[in-house]
């Protein structure tokens, strides 16, 4: 049977099981053999990824075109306006390419979320904000390029649930497996906030 692994990667952590001698890597955390992951999580972002040991899967979880939804917990330097995010929803343009339409709100810090290693460096002299964002693709940085567009720079990132596989209740390098099942091919209309879910 393929096998499809849920963790929590913590921050810092190199997205593969080799690397530079004193990273962090998955083999750290995940003594599965043959398992890869399913796409990417920067090494400074935090939270859900997947692995498994079965390509269809992983062509399935990875591949853009199939759009799964991707939702993020992003805490931002200032306070966004409405105009901000306006902005964010229509798409921006980042140079390279323009940004599709996506779900952004704003969120209250949860209660439940770890404490960084280490801390986000704060200035005293600016506020903080939450959002909630929801993507049907992944770029490589996408989500900081976007939110420092539109002059809210991106001080932590943590990614909440891909598809319909949820961070919920995984500590900081904590794993654990669940049914390899392929998910449906997604409808138009963006899944309901992953957040708002947990809190009902």
């Amino acid at each position: 049977m393929p096998r499809l692994i849920l963790l929590n990667k913590p921050y810092g952590v190199l997205c593969q099981f080799s690397g530079e001698p004193g990273r962090a890597t998955l083999k750290d955390y995940v003594a599965v053999p043959g398992v890869y992951a399913a796409g990417r999580l920067d090494t400074d972002s935090e939270g859900l990824l997947l692995l498994t040991d079965d390509g269809q899967l992983q062509h399935r979880i990875a591949d853009p075109r199939h759009k799964l939804p991707k939702t993020y917990l992003v805490q931002i330097e200032g306070e966004p306006d409405d105009a901000a995010l306006d902005a964010l929803r229509r798409g921006v343009d980042l140079g390279d390419f323009h940004t599709r339409p996506c779900v952004v709100q704003r969120a209250a810090e949860p209660d439940w979320l770890w404490p960084r290693d280490p801390p986000v460096r704060f200035r005293k002299s600016v506020p903080t904000a939450w959002l909630e964002l929801e993507l049907r693709e992944g770029k490589n940085r996408q989500v900081r390029r976007m939110t420092a567009k539109v002059g809210f720079p991106t001080l932590r990132l943590v990614r909440l649930a891909i598809g319909p596989w949820r961070l919920d209740g995984l500590a900081p390098g904590a794993w654990r497996e669940v049914p390899a099942i392929l998910p449906a091919p997604p409808d138009a209309a963006p899944r309901s906030s992953a957040v708002a879910a947990r809190r009902r």
